[in-house]
């Protein structure tokens, strides 16, 4: 016996495949929104870490500006404190520059020249005075420039003929002299502090 299906089969099988579409495209909506959302939550949890490790950072960055600040201050600090030494060192050098002044002139001015007159402005020293001969004057400045410990730099100014009456009967022919001399720049017990100070270690 033959049997015929007269029921409408081909409006059921093409409402099954419309419900697997329907199905499969649900399925893969889900499937992509649950991929979205592991990367939404992936961005968020890395923005996160970037503004704590931003925050970090900048906490850092305003820690070190201080010890920078710190360091800066100290070091104008240590300027300060190294002139205020500078200073005190040139006055106890100032302090007893006239005194070496005048034994290192007593010890190198030879016999036969009367210093008349010294005069000190800054680190430049004026001497005037009367000598004998020319002779006596060269001798002074060759002493001045060769073995002084406080002066250098001698420099004859002027140089003259003078009569002067001893008294009334007997006249010397003498000669006034002018000269220019330097205080040495970095005086002996400078030196002296310099050359005995332990070196540091390289």
């Amino acid at each position: 016996m033959i049997l015929i299906n007269l029921l409408p089969h081909r409006e059921e099988k093409r409402k099954r495949r419309k419900q697997a579409f329907f199905v499969g495209m649900g399925m893969a909506a889900l499937a992509g929104a649950g991929v979205v959302g592991a990367i939404w939550m992936l961005l968020i949890h890395l923005t996160d870490e970037q503004i704590a490790r931003n925050q970090y950072l900048g906490t850092e960055i305003a820690r070190l500006e201080l010890q920078i600040k710190d360091i800066a201050n100290l070091r104008s600090e240590i300027e300060a404190l190294k002139s205020r030494q500078r200073a005190v060192e040139d006055l106890q050098t100032d302090r007893n520059t006239p005194v070496h002044l005048l034994n290192d002139l007593a010890r190198h001015t030879p016999e036969g020249i009367y210093l008349t007159s010294i005069r000190q402005a800054d680190k430049v020293v004026t001497l005037t005075g009367i000598a004998q001969t020319n002779e006596r004057v060269s001798e002074l400045l060759r002493n001045t420039a060769n073995s002084s410990e406080w002066l250098e730099k001698p420099e004859l100014v002027e140089i003259k003929l003078a009569n002067l009456s001893t008294n009334s009967r007997v006249r010397q022919r003498l000669f006034e002299f002018s000269m220019r001399v330097s205080i040495k720049a970095q005086q002996p017990e400078a030196r002296e502090g310099a050359a005995s100070a332990p070196k540091k270690p390289t």
